[in-house]
């Protein structure tokens, strides 16, 4: 969708254009905040000690009175969380809302670790810079400004829907939106750039995402997608959602609470990781739909493709005294088992996490020094069990974690 600068590492008054597909460049001109925190590619380092603080950002509720009435959506396939069947992932997703985020035996929340390695994993890597680059984490603090990353809203039914104008009306899904003044948008109510408007609906578990969303006189958006959570239906072949691989991207989003319940309770995070590429091939590959590339899938990766940070990294050595170093083991556990997914175009190597709760800067720091040569490309074309759905199942030759 677009190309972001490491933040911070731009000078004042820089002015990129920002491509999302092929035809359509996006103007953004880089705030004085955007500039405070560059992403560095330096090895962790001790940080002063930071308190530990609660969660206390929750996603807002909207529970004003419906105004709008709610547009029928078709019925979902299966009217409740799937649970893992003989031969498919069994790991349990995280509830948000209540609401499954995606069945147990989606591809989202398999465990990838024991798939064998894609054959294009060197070229992609190369590709991607990975000799010299560290992950950078998408997300975090922003003095004086709006958090980094990704916020989402939660509400009810009750909450007014309404039309919503898409530039890209032929790829998205045009029913009523629970959009409104009081949903929180990426980057801030006023800001430039991608402007995401994630809206889960804890009655129905649905998601609404949205690209480019405003709201004023009269709601527009570059492109929406609405997903059945309880569901592994994927989008029409070829169709781009609120990402440019087609995806969801709720499900790829780290947050703090969950960082901090896995830490607390001893259990493990289990689903993939949204991440960008500078340079992707003109081809998508499952569970991705949409493709925003140039180039042959034999040298650059495709949307969709999955990667895992190998088991032979230290993750016991990664820290030891720092602040947070448990919170960071966790992520490391979780990119071994789970991996990340390439959803967008943007800088290498960058991960998606939500705004809220806020990120503990600490935290972020350590996250910033993960090699991305410690990574592989994975292919798990073997799990799926039809191209339109996202549902995942191991067999002989295909094992999950």
């Amino acid at each position: 969708m677009r190309r972001r600068a490491p933040r911070g590492c731009a000078s004042i008054g820089l002015v990129l254009i920002l491509p999302r597909f092929h035809t359509r460049p996006l103007l953004l001109v880089l705030p004085v905040a955007f500039l405070a925190a560059c992403g560095g590619a330096a090895a962790p380092a001790s940080a002063p000690a930071a308190k530990d603080p609660v969660a206390s950002q929750p996603a807002k509720v909207g529970g004003q009175p419906a105004a709008v009435a709610s547009a029928k959506l078709p019925s979902p396939k299966n009217a409740s969380a799937k649970h893992a069947r003989p031969g498919q992932a069994a790991s349990n997703p995280d509830l948000l809302a209540n609401c499954p985020i995606f069945p147990a035996d989606n591809v989202w929340n398999t465990d990838i670790s024991k798939l064998p390695v894609d054959p294009h994993s060197a070229a992609w890597m190369r590709s991607m810079n990975s000799g010299s680059t560290y992950l950078h984490p998408d997300f975090g603090p922003n003095a004086g400004g709006y958090p980094y990353g990704i916020p989402y809203t939660v509400l009810t039914d009750a909450h007014p829907k309404v039309h919503v104008t898409f530039r890209y009306a032929s790829e998205s899904d045009r029913w009523l939106y629970p959009f409104g003044p009081d949903t929180r948008i990426e980057g801030g109510q006023n800001a430039g750039g991608d402007r995401h408007a994630l809206m889960l609906d804890s009655s129905s578990c649905r998601l609404y995402e949205l690209w480019n969303a405003r709201y004023g006189s009269h709601a527009t958006a570059g492109s929406g997608a609405i997903w059945n959570l309880r569901s592994d239906a994927l989008r029409p072949a070829g169709w781009t959602s609120a990402d440019a691989a087609g995806l969801p991207i709720l499900p790829g989003l780290l947050n703090f609470a969950q960082i901090r319940r896995a830490v607390q309770t001893g259990t493990p995070i289990t689903h993939a990781i949204r991440f960008t590429a500078d340079r992707t091939s003109a081809a998508y590959i499952w569970p991705a739909r949409h493709q925003a590339g140039s180039g042959s899938m034999a040298t650059l990766p495709p949307m969709g493709a999955r990667f895992r940070l190998k088991l032979n990294f230290n993750v016991a050595g990664y820290c030891h005294s720092a602040p947070y170093c448990a919170y960071a083991k966790a992520v490391l556990t979780e990119m071994q088992h789970y991996g990340l997914i390439l959803a967008d175009n943007g800088s290498n190597w960058y991960f998606g996490g939500a705004a809220f709760p806020q990120w503990p800067d600490a935290l972020v720091s350590l996250l910033k020094g993960i090699p991305a040569s410690a990574f592989e490309a994975v292919n798990e074309s073997c799990l799926k069990v039809s191209a339109n759905s996202g549902q995942a199942q191991a067999h002989a030759g295909c094992p999950i974690g």
